[in-house]
């Protein structure tokens, strides 16, 4: 028979065990400030609360003075220290160095960049990835239909011990069934590209989908996999608030560009949208805005 007063020590671990347990379930819970680089403080999760940032953004290639747009682009990516980042519509061409290429140049990440365009072509465009983690693997893929010219990017990477698959990719613009027949089966050859890639580690998928989160031709994607965004800000239906088309350049708000994570492991804790005003120059860095979201690990049981 055991002791009373065991037993009542057991049951106090039980509650504090609890209490614990409760704190890792806030989002924030067991973060400590710390410095990145160029000052920007950020949160580092410690063992209970690990995660990742990601960004996607649509570069509107060399268009409307690069030179000075990506003096914005690379002061916000820097202060957001992001794991890994999409860009779509990536350009290098004469007088342009790859896009991709001058952005983790200066970042110090690691790029992958993707494109239709052979090496040595006069002009290559395309998606890319960008991660300042570790690479266990690297793959790219041309989607279907090829008469589309539509590509994907995938980087393994390691978090804190953890492999994350991260796709890239940027989807047929067309708003009439065709584009909408297009995007389909876009979306079916890149699931079947993430079966055979993945390795069983979680999976984010990011990039330009040119449709709603809601729309049928990105169900079956949507069915596998969850909206960061959309998870954050369950409660905002103002979709003028949450556009990712810039207001300057387009007439109708619409929330194109995704942030999608694997809900088995992934839980999206923070999201929001970059680049929504102009510099103090009144230069936009896009005709797109971006996305930044916090994906936490799910507790292993």
């Amino acid at each position: 028979m055991r002791e009373a007063g065991k037993g009542r020590a057991y049951r106090g671990l039980g509650m504090a065990v609890l209490a614990l347990a409760c704190m890792a379930a806030v989002p924030g819970a067991y973060a400590a400030p710390t410095r990145a680089e160029g000052g920007a403080s950020r949160e580092v999760a410690t063992a209970t609360g690990m995660g990742m940032g990601m960004v996607t953004f649509n570069l509107h290639h060399d268009r409307e003075d690069w030179p000075a747009r990506r003096r914005t682009i690379l002061a916000e990516l820097r202060r957001l220290q992001p794991d890994a980042i999409a860009l779509q519509e990536v350009i290098q061409k004469r007088n342009v160095r790859n896009q991709a290429q001058w952005l983790a140049s200066k970042l110090g990440y690691e790029y992958l960049f993707v494109s239709t365009d052979p090496p040595g072509a006069p002009k290559r465009y395309g998606n890319a990835l960008l991660t300042r983690r570790p690479v266990q693997a690297r793959n790219e893929h041309l989607l279907q239909p090829l008469a589309d010219y539509r590509t994907v990017a995938h980087l393994r990477i390691d978090v804190d011990g953890q492999p994350v698959n991260v796709y890239a990719t940027h989807f047929n613009e067309r708003s009439d069934e065709d584009g909408k027949r297009i995007r389909r089966t876009q979306v079916e050859d890149l699931l079947r590209f993430i079966g055979r890639t993945s390795a069983g580690a979680p999976v984010v998928i990011a990039g330009d989908f040119n449709a709603l989160v809601d729309a049928n031709d990105l169900s079956e994607l949507r069915s596998r996999y969850g909206d960061s965004y959309g998870s954050v800000h369950v409660n905002n239906a103002d979709l003028a608030q949450a556009s990712t088309l810039n207001r300057h350049y387009y007439d109708a708000p619409s929330r194109i560009d995704h942030i999608f994570f694997q809900q088995d492991a992934l839980v999206a804790r923070e999201a929001k949208i970059l680049f929504d005003a102009p510099d103090a120059g009144g230069r936009w860095a896009s005709d797109h805005y971006g996305v930044w979201a916090r994906l936490q690990f799910t507790p292993t049981p």
